[in-house]
């Protein structure tokens, strides 16, 4: 597998609110805000700056992710850029690895993202994230 490039880290939050109230205490600007079928979930991602990267609050409607650390959120997941989703779950597969998904899923509109299972990272959710359209960030 090639290097990759840290895309963003995952943070499980109660409300979108709550997700300000973060964003605010931090000085963080939102770069772009979405909304993610396959999970039922709110997306706000902040912007790239000179000296971090962005941080993805995302704000569950329903499912799992909404009893996360007891329905407090956290942190979820850290996400790594790679150029074919799909390529880097067959390499995991073919290596024993398995993804919580059988097939990349549409994350915002300009995304593919899958998932590798925490089981084989050490308890670390680890996503792959494919850029696959312009992203539309907020103005």
């Amino acid at each position: 597998m090639k290097p990759m490039r840290m895309h963003h880290v995952g943070i499980v939050m109660p409300t979108i609110e709550k997700a300000h109230e973060i964003i605010d205490l931090l000085g963080l600007e939102v770069d772009y805000e979405g909304f993610v079928d396959a999970y039922h979930a709110d997306l706000i991602f902040t912007k790239y700056g000179e000296h971090d990267s962005p941080i993805e609050f995302i704000v569950p409607h329903e499912g799992v992710l909404t009893e996360f650390n007891n329905g407090k959120g956290g942190i979820a997941h850290i996400a790594f850029e790679v150029e074919d989703v799909e390529a880097v779950a067959k390499e995991m597969e073919e290596s024993g690895k398995g993804m919580l998904e059988r097939a990349a899923v549409q994350g915002t509109d300009d995304i593919m993202v899958n998932f590798l299972r925490p089981k084989y990272s050490n308890g670390v959710l680890i996503e792959f994230v494919q850029t696959v359209a312009p992203i539309k960030r907020n103005k």
